[in-house]
Order: structure tokens, then sequence, then C-alpha cells
């Protein structure tokens, strides 16, 4: 198999129509398949358009051999921004694909998800009521948004992820993601964590309800056990740098709940698959976007 954006995403089509269920629908069945949809919204993250009014065009000047049709700006992002559950759907097909999925790793972790810059748009804003203000420790910065909370496998394909709001606790929105997803946690498995997740009801829950062991660097208050891991911690924190410097997570766009799920999921899914397609075609480095940013 070839690499190259067009191999990618002929791969994921096929991937998708053959392991992934379509959305049922009352009515005749779209021009653009779920599966074209999720390919388009690929491509675009890859090619790095935040806009979706630019994408478009781009896509019906550049992108006709590869989709038999191409919707117009106000369709594709009513279809994206409704696409959410599939895309998590597929992002857990494509990561029980990779052999790293055997492996007796996870990482976890969150990270700053902003939605507005400005007083006035945070007033009347859609996401009022579901986005909160917090601060990033690691940027020293407030933000108003949510916190992307990522399970990945150790060469960073995501394995299960949510959205919540920044002033709730990172130890309980974990544990209630994990408890959602238990399934997708072996029991053995290493979950690898940093020091805000320290703390013995959470250790305990990795411990007693999901059979696995939870390493973090220490505290300075605490007897020594695994030390800095700062090596280590540095997988995670390379994801997060993958998904905002190359594939614009900061720049999702997302205006409502809905939004802002989808386009974080399309953002997720572009990561996934290009780990998916760099397993397949032998490529050295898996969570490499460059055979296909162009």
């Amino acid at each position: 198999m070839t690499s190259g954006l067009d191999a990618l995403l002929t791969a994921l089509y096929v991937f998708i129509d053959d392991h992934v269920a379509p959305c049922r629908r009352i009515g005749r069945p779209p021009k653009l398949t779920d599966a074209e949809l999720l390919c388009l919204a690929v491509a675009q993250v890859l090619l790095g358009f935040p806009s979706a009014r630019q994408w478009i065009r781009f896509a019906h000047a550049r992108l006709g051999h590869l989709f038999r049709y191409l919707p117009q700006q106000s369709a594709y992002n009513k279809r994206l921004n409704a696409s959410g559950p599939l895309i998590s759907h597929v992002i857990e097909a494509l990561a029980q694909q990779v052999p790293t999925w055997h492996d007796d790793l996870r990482l976890i972790d969150s990270t700053p998800l902003p939605c507005a810059a400005s007083r006035e748009t945070v007033k009347r804003s859609d996401l009022a009521g579901h986005a909160g203000y917090g601060y990033c420790r690691s940027h020293s910065r407030y933000f108003w948004g949510f916190r992307l909370y990522l399970l990945t496998t150790a060469e960073g394909m995501p394995v299960s992820w949510c959205l919540a709001n920044p002033k709730l606790g990172e130890r309980e929105v974990m544990t209630a993601l994990l408890e959602r997803d238990h399934r997708l946690v072996r029991a053995g498995q290493v979950i690898l964590a940093d020091k805000g997740f320290a703390g013995k009801e959470f250790e305990a829950f990795i411990t007693e309800r999901l059979e696995g062991h939870l390493v973090r660097p220490d505290r300075k208050d605490e007897p020594t056990r695994h030390g800095r891991l700062a090596r280590c911690r540095q997988w995670i924190e390379a994801v997060f740098d993958t998904l905002k410097g190359q594939l614009s997570l900061e720049q999702h766009g997302g205006r409502t709940p809905a939004g802002v799920f989808a386009r974080t999921g399309q953002r997720l899914l572009a990561l996934a698959a290009a780990i998916w397609h760099n397993w397949t075609t032998g490529a050295e480095a898996k969570r490499s976007l460059i055979a296909y940013d162009h």
C-alpha cells in the first residue's frame, strides 16, 4: 500500500464502509455517504483548513476526483456537527486495528480547549451553561471553554475521549470516562498519568475497579515510588502538541455543544487515521503527518 493523502482517504473510506454501520435515516439516502463525509472531514484538518468556507471552496476546485458529490458549506457544517457519535465509533474501531491496542500501556491526560476569547462572545455563546472558565498551569493562562480528556496508546492512537467543564476535577472526570469505557482497559494494563491525577480514590479505582496499575510522577510530599517520569510524560504532551500545532485543535470553530464535540472528534479522527495508515504502510514514525499534509 502506498502513502499519501489519496491513499489514506481511499483506505479510510473502505474501512468505514466495511466495518462501521451507517447512521439510520428516514427518507432518501444522502448524496454524500457517512464514509465520504468523514473522509472529507479528515482531509480538511490534514490539509490545514480550519475554516469550513475556505475548505469547501478548495474541495470543489481540487478534490472532485476523490468524491462523487461535494456539498455546499451549510450542508457540510450541518452533517459534520451531527456526526460526533459516528466519529467516536470510527476512532475506537481504528484503535483496535493497530498492534499497540494489545500493549500493556495506556496514556491519560487532559488539555484546555478554548472556545471564546472575549467576554461578549462568552455572554452570547450557545455554549453558555456547558463551557466554563479554567486555568492552564502549563501555559499560565485562563481560558473559557472545555477540557479535553484523552486515553491513548503509547504512540498516541486515541482510544477514548470526552469534553468536560474545566471547573470539574480532573480525577472525577477521568474516573467517569474510564468507568463508561471500562471495556477499553484490560486487567494488568499500566495507565501512565501526571501528578494532577494523584489521589487515593482515583488510584483505588484504577487498581480495584479496572484491575490496572496507575503510574505517575511522585509528588514532593510523598515517598519515592516512580520518580519524575519526565521522559515518559512527554509522550502524551507530544500527542497534544500534534493536535494543536498540526491539526488546529484550538481553531475548531465549534459554536454549539454538538459542534465542538464533533469538530474535536474530527481532529482526533484525523490523527487516528494517520497512525492507523502509518502502521499499515510500515512507516517508521507512526504519528507523522508529513505524507498527508499536501
